[in-house]
């Protein structure tokens, strides 16, 4: 555990380090500055808890550090595993994004920020395409469940649905880059196949409406 004072350096170095050009600038949320309640994002300025902008960059952190990366327990050699370490890192790339919305015009400072890509979404829809083709037709709804590694893909899937609808909000209040959603949007559509793939040949479980009604 570091003290406050190594806390203090530690921040110092990274701030030093992203104006230098060795890192991009992912959120350095600090609460130095920030009144009771509120955060300090990339661009300087603080925003309360409760902003969209907070609710969106949380819900990413969630994906990338805590939903798939337990997913990623039990992905140890399958081929889902390669590509859950990818979207790892583009999550980090949609934080980035988010932390400094794109200004209104075309600014030459903001062109050279890191953005989300065209080229991230189509990735994704290949692999939902990939996926989804070997899978059986669907019937009903999924029942969540089944293998360790669906499971946990199906929170992933949910907490990236959740970042979704925030980034939806954040975008109604202040510009944002187009990609950001569409590529929240493809990420949970690909953990969903990735989900039933991770079941196996008859091992998923659908709803059967009112199968248990007396």
């Amino acid at each position: 555990m570091l003290c406050a004072a190594g806390r203090l350096r530690r921040r110092r170095r990274l701030r030093l380090l992203a104006l230098a050009g060795h890192l991009p600038r992912l959120a350095l949320l600090h609460r130095g500055n920030a009144a009771p309640g509120g955060g300090a994002v990339s661009d300087a300025s603080v925003r309360p808890c409760q902003a969209p902008t907070s609710r969106a960059l949380a819900s990413r952190a969630l994906d990338a550090g805590l939903s798939l990366g337990v997913a990623r327990l039990h992905s140890a050699g399958t081929p889902a595993d390669p590509w859950l370490v990818r979207i790892q890192n583009d999550l980090f790339d949609v934080g980035a994004d988010l932390c400094v919305p794109p200004p209104p015009e075309d600014d030459e400072k903001h062109r050279s920020r890191l953005r989300v890509s065209p080229d991230q979404v189509a990735w994704l829809e290949e692999r939902i395409d990939e996926v989804n083709g070997a899978l059986p037709p669907l019937t009903s709804f999924v029942v969540p469940g089944g293998t360790p590694l669906s499971a946990y893909l199906h929170v992933a899937r949910t907490v990236c649905r959740r970042a979704e609808r925030d980034a939806v909000a954040l975008a109604a209040q202040e510009p944002m880059t187009p990609e950001v959603i569409t590529y929240l949007n493809r990420l949970s559509d690909l953990l969903f196949v990735l989900a039933r793939a991770a079941n196996g040949e008859g091992g998923e479980t659908t709803w059967r409406p009112g199968a248990n009604r007396s």
